[in-house]
């Protein structure tokens, strides 16, 4: 298993920390598959710079991201924007761009033989100014840029060099579960050359460059060590920039490799702190193998914020609350404390129970929760010390975004049931709150979920209280909110199952339904709350309500179901009951689902139950369900009349089979009431007896036997039979089964059913006989045996 994807960079210097920080990729990877965004209401975006994101609180390595995957692209921009300021009204943008990065499209094996040019053209370049001697390469880009001027031919040289490099440096982004082997840049002339030019180079633009492209020459060399003294020899000298950093963490990697664990992760706590774009690197990077490593790495530290650095990793993989704890005392206005809060809250969010059911035991039903029995539970798993520590840094106001933590602790006090606190919290935050979106809509959000957890019963009064809101969450925000990180979702599903859980308290199974919509399962849906025939007839009523009020508005407006889904469900009912003019009625209220077409002819009878043959096999008509309908009415009124008996009881028996489980009629009744499945042990029980029970078809076909004439007809009904034993054979045997694990191998696979033992009996001698034995596995073994 192994992906390739090309690189198109070769001078984006990017920072690969040796084996401590290979390129490692999962089969899935990139995928935060929990996405936070479903079950918690805080947004870490609202709070934390982006530089932090990946750190946020994940299921996954790195949220949002999985691995990290920009080894290659993670300085390009930078390298850009550098490079393009130096050479601002010399060379233009799209040209400087190209030399640096090739083209802007990703680039995949099968691009392979169209390899960007960039390279080749440098090393060209690089010969006319050596050689003083034009070639194609100088003859093109002379026309679109100046190449005797000076910072040009620096350009130039300066991007040779570093292809040099480029060649062990960048890797292809790939994973596999074959280890990666580092490469390594032997050429030692090549680094003394790049260093002396470091030494001699009086540009202070291209020196810094240059000093990091010695500091990355020495660090993939294998003397890595002399990279390390070059960087004590000269650091003093070199701006503390990006590329300083960059530097750093080499050294960091490179003591890492040397088993100086301490000592490398203090570094990596340096670069964390100065350098956002290292941010993930570092915390993947940062790894005490003991205690003793930590407190050795502490001791470094020469002043507070590199102490808080140190803590601002250490509880990305240990404890927030005590990296809180810690930074806050050394530095209250560090910005690592704003990432660290927004895990410590998130966490708070994991453990609580959203879904208003208590857990059961295996097999057993999911008891539901009041309103007041979720909160009990909920309010007991608040980490007390957490809500402390928030509440007593938002009352010292002196950190360098105090709207976090008033947030915080409202929200906090929400989950506690200290509503009235909440709001003060809310109403304090206002003071320092950004002016931006997602902190507008984080602070409403929360303030909605306090609102509505002060509602134990509703009233016409606190109903208002919520509505605006209500719609913001269902309506509005669906439709309007374009970005990806508001989290808003799991509130619009916890309050649905809140306001389900207020209506069930005032026995109002209507509008229980419709803000908690009853689902058998996650996969295919079905809704147990139509069993009921009451329930039923009063949801149509409301449904078809003409002066609802404006929360029932809300309500019947998300509603996944409409009149005309209840009205089909209705129709397969009535089908199964064998009530075709009511099912007619109600098919004929389902708007354009009457006119769905079935996928094979649901009026013939085969030896052998394959839908899918039945669906590719010819057919003359194609069905709609209202024709289906129709014409088994219309086999019924001739039955009434007497009127071709035997074929009209042989087609109605096919067209009752067919729309059963285990007939090529499935669709007719795959809807969301009743659920979807290839295995009737996915539906409801109601649901499962309903589409596995072959009586009525059993019935047309012993009546047609009645009526047969011929061996032929006669032989044919009995098989058709048989296979209505059959089926009822299997669902006796495993209609009852709870527990799958437990079922003993009773080493049957069929039974000889009378309908096989007649056909053999009497029947033997008629063509339909062999064709069941060329077609019926079970049957040719039973006459076999």
């Amino acid at each position: 298993m192994k992906r390739i994807f090309l690189s198109k960079l070769f001078l984006v210097s990017s920072v690969t920390i040796l084996s401590v920080y290979g390129i490692i990729y999962a089969c899935g990877g990139g995928d935060d598959w929990d996405f936070f965004g479903y079950n918690s209401n805080f947004t870490p975006e609202t709070f934390a710079d982006k530089s932090y994101s990946p750190l946020f609180l994940a299921g996954d390595i790195f949220y949002g991201v999985g691995f990290d995957t920009k080894h290659n692209s993670r300085f390009n921009e930078n390298i850009k924007s550098d490079w393009g300021t130096y050479l601002k009204g010399v060379v233009d943008t799209t040209t400087i761009n190209y030399f640096l990065i090739g083209d802007d499209k990703p680039r995949y094996y099968s691009d392979e033989k169209n390899t960007i040019k960039n390279k080749e053209e440098i090393t060209d370049l690089h010969v006319y100014y050596k050689n003083k001697k034009q070639n194609a390469s100088s003859t093109k880009w002379g026309k679109k840029m100046p190449l005797k001027e000076a910072k040009v031919k620096s350009f130039v040289e300066f991007l040779y060099l570093a292809q040099k490099i480029e060649t062990v440096s960048i890797g292809e982004d790939y994973w596999s579960y074959d280890p990666v082997v580092a490469k390594t840049f032997n050429d030692l002339q090549m680094i003394q050359s790049i260093e002396n030019v470091y030494n001699t180079t009086a540009d202070p633009f291209l020196k810094n460059r240059y000093w990091f492209l010695t500091m990355k020459a020495r660090f993939y060399s294998n003397s890595k060590q002399k990279a390390i003294d070059f960087f004590n020899k000269t650091e003093s000298s070199v701006p503390k920039n990006v590329l300083y950093y960059r530097a750093l963490s080499y050294v960091a990697g490179i003591n890492y490799q040397q088993k100086k664990y301490a000592v490398s992760n203090y570094l990596y706590a340096q670069v964390f702190d100065k350098c956002p774009e290292l941010r993930i690197v570092t915390a993947y990077s940062f790894h005490p193998k003991n205690e003793a490593d930590w407190t050795k790495s502490l001791a470094m530290t020469k002043n507070n914020k590199e102490k808080a650095a140190l803590w601002a990793i250490h509880g990305f993989y240990k404890d927030e609350k005590q990296a809180i704890e810690k930074i806050y005392e050394l530095d209250p206005k560090s910005e690592h404390l704003n990432y660290l809060a927004t895990r410590l809250v998130n966490k708070q969010e994991q453990t609580l129970n959203n879904s208003f059911q208590q857990k059961a035991e295996e097999n057993q039903p999911v008891k539901n929760q009041t309103v007041a029995e979720n909160k009990t539970e909920n309010q007991s798993k608040i980490d007390k010390s957490a809500f402390d520590l928030i509440a007593k840094i938002s009352a010292a106001d002196n950190t360098a975004r105090p709207y976090l933590w008033d947030l915080s602790l409202g929200y906090l006090q929400t989950l506690k049931g200290d509503y009235a606190n909440a709001d003060k919290s809310f109403d304090k935050a206002v003071k320092t709150l950004p002016k931006t979106e997602l902190a507008g809509m984080q602070l409403r959000l929360l303030r909605f979920v306090n609102n509505l957890n002060k509602i134990d019963k509703l009233t016409d009064k606190n109903e208002k209280t919520i509505l605006a809101d209500l719609n913001w969450l269902y309506y509005e925000l669906p439709k309007t909110y374009k970005g990806g990180e508001f989290r808003y979702q799991n509130a619009s599903s916890w309050s649905r199952s809140y306001l389900s859980a207020l209506y069930k308290g005032k026995s109002d199974p209507v509008m229980a339904e419709i803000f908690g919509e009853s689902r058998y399962s996650y996969w295919n849906d079905g809704n147990a709350f139509y069993d009921n025939e009451k329930n039923l007839l009063d949801i149509k009523t409301f449904l078809a309500k003409q002066n609802k009020t404006e929360i029932e508005k809300i309500g019947a407006g998300i509603y996944s179901l409409k009149l005309k889904d209840i009205s089909n469900f209705q129709a397969v009912q009535a089908t199964f009951k064998n009530k075709i003019p009511e099912a007619i009625a109600f098919m004929q209220e389902t708007d354009s689902v009457q006119y769905y077409k079935f996928l094979g002819n649901p009026f013939n009878g085969s030896i052998k139950d394959c839908h899918d043959c039945d669906h590719a096999a010819y057919q003359k008509r194609k069905y709609t369900f209202i024709d289906f309908l129709n014409t088994v009415k219309e086999m019924q009124d001739k039955l009434a009349q007497k009127e071709d008996v035997y074929t009209n009881n042989l087609l109605l028996g096919n067209a009752f089979y067919n729309i059963s489980h285990f007939g090529n009629g499935r669709t007719f009744y795959e809807i969301s009431i009743v659920g979807y499945g290839s295995s009737p042990y996915s539906f409801r029980d109601s649901m499962k007896k309903m589409i596995t029970n072959c009586d009525v078809s059993k019935t047309y076909y012993q009546k047609a036997l009645l009526a047969a004439t011929t061996k032929e007809q006669k032989a044919k009904c009995v098989y058709l039979i048989s296979k209505c034993e059959r089926n009822e054979y299997y669902n006796n045997k495993y209609n009852n089964v709870t527990n799958w694990w437990s079922i003993e191998d009773d080493k049957i696979n069929f039974i000889a059913w009378n309908g096989f033992k007649t056909l053999k009996k009497d029947y033997s001698d008629t063509q339909y006989y062999k064709d069941v034995i060329a077609e019926c596995g079970y049957f040719n073994t039973y006459i076999n045996q």
